[in-house]
């Protein structure tokens, strides 16, 4: 990916996704391959008008309206937090921080120090000056022992001096020096390969000081800045939220890269279902997380565009193996669940049919997925990892082996000590296809013994479901869930003991073993990094704490009316600052 924090895409956030597959009759198949989708609108005979109102769907849940970098954990919030505040960095086609973003950032491996400097002259949408006190800030809320969020990992302790603020040792962070007013070092204990990738080490947020220096850490995800009256960088400022409903946004006139094109911004909620029909309407210009499942439907529309690429993001089903430690803040594993023996998990994931799913409920924009690191990354993905492919006997005789039995003949194994268990699943809402790809994992699961029930009998709403995941709500032993991988595939902060994004609660010593070489200085030998991620990839195979499904092959609808819009990368469109209209409201079918 390419320059600041992307405006379609969370660098490190849990973000959406449905359940899982079947029942009803399925739809054509359609190849991966025989989708083409365009990624950008560029019409050079087009005449814009003069500003006008951009009109955007955020297709899905409502949005939980936590509205700032430091404390979002949802991709809804991420997606309208990119509209008015930027990461500090732009970064290119592989992740690699470079000089397309706000800040720039010089490495020193020899001292283990990086610095950060931050261009003069430019302001926040209120008018306040932009200065280096503004990256300064998000370290020392991220680091405090009051934090709420889930941002303070391995990357944070990396710093000097971190640990000791924020056990209330020191008063400040040692590893951060303050050159002067638009200049900040930081100095790191170990020093990994990672550093040069955007979200690999570096802190990318940057927060106006002056909004929150009076307000209290352990208020802040509640304060009004977070949840009202945002203040950014970005090319729009908020003018109003409603919650989980919508946003207004007017130009930022102080943007840095230029105040954008167009006069306003009004973003809605908009449901999956109903989402093909509004933009054949002319209600939206453009029109986020477009569903997939419903491709067919769209795919021939005259009045606007589906774009489309490959995600840098991983559907998974998890499972519950222990609870977060607040008092220690690390992840316990509880070896009394029944799913604590690898077996059972091994067998699940042999029932699934994640190829069928992709093709026959997302039209071949979905494909089976064989690791938790996507194929973007391709220096350490691995591509021969087997995976876990439909093999229903399989599940059966991992079953057999391990004492799963079938002792009274109601059609479900009991656990190898005899007792009956019946796990319960949670699972999104949303969309046509939400409560069919549910009942398809479940059945997949009956059809080999193991008895699953959807958690309260029903689908959960996005905010709800990963707030009693999060939780580690009793009612919840097995979850589905996606990841956004960001730029940096090292697993350290979804997966590390310490790492509150740790939703399966799954830690050894093994693991911690292998996630501490991401870390190592030695990692910055391409072969030894190679070799590591390899390793991990396997152990998660093995261990499966959580198998991948899906990569996922992500839409965005575009009205005939809208112009100079990307989703690649790499254009020069790709920020919304460039978009232009080209009629006073936008087309109908």
């Amino acid at each position: 990916m390419k320059k600041s924090f992307k405006k379609h895409f969370s660098l490190v956030a849990a973000t959406l996704t449905l359940g899982t597959a079947f029942v009803a009759p399925l739809a054509p198949v359609v190849s991966a391959e025989e989708v083409k989708l365009e990624t950008t609108v560029d019409d050079q005979e087009a005449q814009a008008i003069e500003g006008g109102t951009l009109k955007v769907a955020q297709v899905g849940s409502p949005f939980e309206g936590i509205l700032n970098s430091l404390v979002y954990s949802g991709n809804p919030d991420n997606q309208i937090i990119g509209l008015f505040n930027e990461g500090l960095f732009g970064y290119d086609a592989d992740f690699v921080i470079d000089d397309t973003g706000f800040g720039k950032l010089t490495l020193d491996k020899e001292n283990k120090q990086a610095t950060i400097t931050i261009p003069e002259g430019h302001k926040w949408d209120d008018g306040e000056p932009i200065t280096i006190d503004d990256v300064i800030f998000p370290y020392y809320v991220v680091g405090h022992k009051d934090y709420t969020g889930v941002r303070y990992g391995d990357d944070f302790k990396n710093i000097v001096g971190m640990e000791e603020y924020h056990e209330g040792k020191a008063d400040t962070i040692s590893g951060l020096e303050r050159v002067d007013d638009y200049t900040l070092r930081v100095t790191y204990k170990n020093f990994p390969s990672s550093m040069p990738l955007v979200g690999g080490g570096v802190s990318n947020y940057i927060e106006p000081e002056h909004v929150f220096k009076d307000i209290e850490v352990k208020d802040f995800d509640s304060s009004e800045p977070v949840r009202k009256k945002p203040v950014g960088f970005g090319p729009f400022k908020v003018e109003s939220v409603t919650p989980g409903e919508a946003v207004t946004f007017v130009a930022n006139e102080h943007h840095w890269r230029g105040k954008p094109k167009v006069d306003a911004l009004v973003l809605e909620v908009l449901a999956p279902e109903t989402a093909p029909e509004e933009m054949k309407a002319g209600k939206y210009d453009i029109a986020l997380t477009f569903p997939t499942d419903t491709y067919d439907t769209y795919k021939d529309a005259t009045n606007f565009k589906p774009l489309g690429r490959l995600q840098n993001a991983v559907s998974y089903v998890g499972f519950k193996l222990g609870k977060w430690n607040e008092e220690k803040g690390e992840v316990e594993m509880d070896d009394t669940r029944v799913l604590s023996n690898k077996a059972l998990r091994q067998a699940m994931a042999y029932a699934a049919n994640n190829a069928a799913v992709g093709e026959k409920f997302y039209h071949g924009l979905r494909t089976a997925a064989n690791s938790l690191i996507t194929p973007n990354f391709t220096e350490v993905y691995d591509s021969e990892l087997e995976g876990y492919s439909y093999d229903p006997e399989k599940a059966k005789a991992l079953l057999e082996e391990a004492g799963f039995k079938d002792g009274d003949s109601d059609g479900f194994v009991e656990a190898p000590d005899g007792k009956p268990f019946t796990l319960k699943l949670a699972s999104m809402s949303g969309g046509e296809i939400a409560e069919p790809l549910a009942q398809f994992y479940l059945e997949s699961w009956k059809a080999v013994g193991i008895n699953v029930e959807l958690t309260d009998g029903r689908l959960l709403e996005f905010n709800a479901f990963y707030d009693r995941v999060e939780k580690d709500d009793p009612e919840i032993d097995v979850y589905i869930g996606a990841w956004g991988l960001g730029g940096d595939p090292a697993p350290n902060g979804l997966y590390g003991r310490t790492a509150k994004f740790n939703y399966t609660r799954f830690a050894t010593p093994e693991h911690d073993a292998l996630l501490e070489k991401f870390t190592s200085d030695e990692s910055f030998d391409p072969e030894f990094r190679k070799q590591a991620f390899a390793e991990w990839q396997r152990y998660m195979h093995e261990e499966v704490p959580a198998f991948p499904t899906l990569y996922r092959y992500g839409v965005t609808a575009v009205n005939n009316r809208v112009n100079k819009f990307s989703i690649d990368p790499n254009s020069p469109f790709e920020f919304w600052h460039t978009v232009e209209l080209t009629a006073d409201a936008p087309i109908a079918e």
